[in-house]
């Protein structure tokens, strides 16, 4: 199975037992990407509410800001992932973790990939999605789909990556995370701007 080769490649990088939260001046958050346990794996992805002062209408992962509570990026994400989704954490089989990155709001996002089960009773959370809705992970390793695009932060220019996948423009983190996965998945050889990584 495809997922299989993805938490080695995942361990390979950051091993699942790393310390918890890194030190950072940075605020910190998590998603979950969410990966079906299937030959061709599915990533969820929502829409989110238009009303939300942060990233309105963008496509994103379930996941949000650290709370004191939440000892590890896991905790956040799968927290985060139960309250908007609906995924409890039974459904949750860990594969690894991906480098965390910087968005231009300051915060570290820690991107937790996990197997969850082809068929998924979804609660989407109204307040934080307008809808939901998977793709094959393999539909990111296609370079047509993917463009970086020059972007200011307020500091200075970036090469920020964006997919165009029907309507939706998926980009900044969402689009980091998914390429990097479609890299280590299909070897499909997605370039992304490597300082735009929150790590040293």
């Amino acid at each position: 199975m495809l997922t299989n080769a993805i938490h080695t490649a995942l361990s390979d990088q950051l091993p699942l037992d790393v310390p918890a939260w890194r030190d950072s001046a940075a605020r910190q958050a998590a998603v979950l990407v969410v990966l079906t346990a299937e030959d061709r794996p599915q990533v969820l992805l929502g829409r989110r509410a238009k009303h939300l002062i942060l990233h309105p209408g963008e496509v994103a992962f379930p996941g949000g800001k650290r709370e004191v509570e939440d000892l590890t990026p896991w905790a956040t994400a799968k927290r985060e992932a139960f309250e908007e989704v609906g995924i409890t954490e039974d459904k949750v089989h860990p594969l690894g973790e991906l480098l965390p990155l910087l968005t231009r709001f300051g915060f570290e996002v820690h991107p937790c990939v996990a197997r969850v089960p082809a068929k998924l009773d979804l609660v989407m959370d109204e307040g934080e999605f307008d809808s939901l809705f998977m793709l094959p992970l393999q539909t990111f390793a296609d370079r047509n789909l993917f463009r970086l695009e020059e972007m200011s932060d307020g500091e200075r220019l970036r090469q920020v990556p964006h997919y165009t996948v029907g309507d939706d423009n998926i980009w900044g983190v969402t689009a980091a995370v998914l390429a990097q996965l479609a890299n280590l998945a299909y070897g499909a050889g997605l370039k992304l701007e490597r300082n735009w990584s929150a790590a040293p």
